[in-house]
């Protein structure tokens, strides 16, 4: 699976964007897509994950102002972002990984098989 990210940019606080992630590749139905992001001398983290049933978890930080959404036809996943902050800024990545039922494995990157190249988001104060 393939894995191309798109839609970053610079926004001001408060302010929206939408990134997007095409799959090619074995059929993106059957894995869960997920968003992680990193910021600058820290760790990736989770930010949301969208199976193909539609089930969706956000990471805390992001609840109520982010939402991803898949289209399994067209292979792609996307992520919503409202009332972005600051602390915000990171890249962003799509990632993709099988798991057979939601545990809280899918919170950690190394349980994903393949990643996309990364999105900027900057969000100036």
């Amino acid at each position: 699976v393939q894995l191309q990210a798109s839609g970053g940019g610079l926004v001001q606080t408060g302010g929206s964007l939408r990134l997007s992630c095409s799959a090619s590749g074995r059929a993106e139905s059957d894995y869960i897509m997920a968003w992680f992001r990193q910021a600058p001398g820290k760790e990736r983290t989770f930010v949301s994950v969208c199976a193909s049933s539609g089930t969706r978890y956000y990471a805390d930080s992001v609840k109520g102002r982010f939402f991803t959404s898949r289209d399994n036809a067209k292979s792609t996943v996307d992520l919503q972002m409202n009332g972005l902050k600051p602390e915000d800024t990171a890249v962003y990545y799509c990632a993709a990984g099988q798991f057979g039922i939601f545990t809280n494995d899918i919170y950690f990157p190394k349980n994903y098989d393949y990643w996309g190249q990364g999105t900027q988001v900057t969000v100036s104060s």
